[in-house]
């Protein structure tokens, strides 16, 4: 986990009692994320989620708090962004300097260990976001997509190894040449979570009984096509943690569910071995660049980018056993 900005009780409790939602009683910095400062906040009202934005702006975060609060009004389960009453429906606060949200805290956990069960829910979950989100009137680009791409590869480099760094550039021009293609223009686009691994979905179970109660951190959200985003869901909820390798029972019960909703068109089906090397590149782009040019946090956990260099090499080598 990441705390950029420490936070106390008595910091954060007038802006809870601002937006109407109490008095606050407990604060605790928040097990997960590395890009933001995060806060579980509990008030005599209710349970939330405090956020302090390190990065994004305040011009930048109207498109992600405002995308949540579509979709929650499309019946689609994520933490509603909180305004302060009178306000207009400003959503964007101000804490110490940094921009801020509140938003409701999801109930149940997050499961770590999926099952086919899992992945088909979150595959039906998904596909109903983007049709939900198809309407959406605001758009800003996807921040980590390829442009952010060509202009980190070289950043990186001189940390990696000869074989890595020959993936690496290999794999860049690949995926611009994919992006070049008439297929990838195709690609039916809208918002997209960019970020929907296993600890940003929360499960309830009771016996033989699951429920998915909600999509959260939606602070890598963004214009792209929806299919990168099913790359990247299937890159982490339908792999072998140990190896990389794509576990193929999971992956087939993520793909009907999600086509069950939303069938893939023909350009899609063919891209998506493509689109997941680009959601494997993505994140191990990232979190080598975390891993060597890391910002100064109270509390930092940066992620081992060995992995997805693993599901990279994975997705290159056996691209031909995705199934659609």
């Amino acid at each position: 986990m990441a705390v950029y900005t420490e936070v106390s009780l008595a910091e954060a409790a007038p802006l809870l009692q601002s937006l109407g939602l109490g008095q606050l009683q407990h604060i605790a910095a928040c097990s997960g994320g590395i890009e933001n400062t995060n806060y579980f906040v509990d008030t005599d009202q209710g349970r939330y989620v405090l956020t302090l934005f390190e990065r994004l702006t305040f011009e930048q975060l109207p498109f992600y708090l405002h995308l949540m609060k579509h979709l929650a009004q499309n019946g689609i389960p994520v933490p509603a962004p909180h305004a302060a009453p009178g306000s207009g429906g400003d959503i964007v606060h101000m804490l110490k300097g940094k921009p801020a949200a509140v938003v409701d805290r999801l109930q149940g956990r997050s499961e770590l260990a999926p099952t086919v069960a899992h992945c088909a829910a979150v595959g039906d979950m998904l596909a109903r976001m983007h049709l939900a989100g198809s309407d959406y009137p605001r758009q800003q680009a996807n921040l980590r997509a390829l442009p952010w791409w060509n202009e980190t590869v070289p950043v990186v480099l001189p940390y990696l190894e000869p074989d890595q760094a020959r993936l690496m550039q290999s794999e860049l021009a690949y995926q611009n040449h994919v992006a070049a293609s008439s297929s990838y223009r195709a690609l039916p686009r809208g918002p997209v979570h960019a970020d929907l691994f296993r600890d940003n979905v929360m499960f309830e179970e009771a016996g033989d009984s699951l429920r998915l109660t909600g999509f959260f951190d939606f602070y890598f959200a963004g214009w792209d096509s929806w299919l990168f985003d099913i790359g990247v869901a299937l890159n982490d909820w339908c792999v072998d943690l140990s190896t990389g390798a794509q576990d193929m029972a999971r992956t087939q019960a993520f793909l009907g569910a999600y086509q069950a909703v939303r069938p893939l068109i023909a350009q899609e089906r063919s891209l998506l071995p493509a689109m997941l090397r680009a959601g494997a590149l993505r994140f191990w782009l990232s979190r080598l660049w975390d891993q060597h040019l890391p910002r100064e946090a109270a509390l930092l956990q940066a992620h081992d980018p060995g992995h997805f260099e693993q599901v990279l090499r994975q997705r290159v080598n056996h691209a031909s056993r995705v199934p659609v």
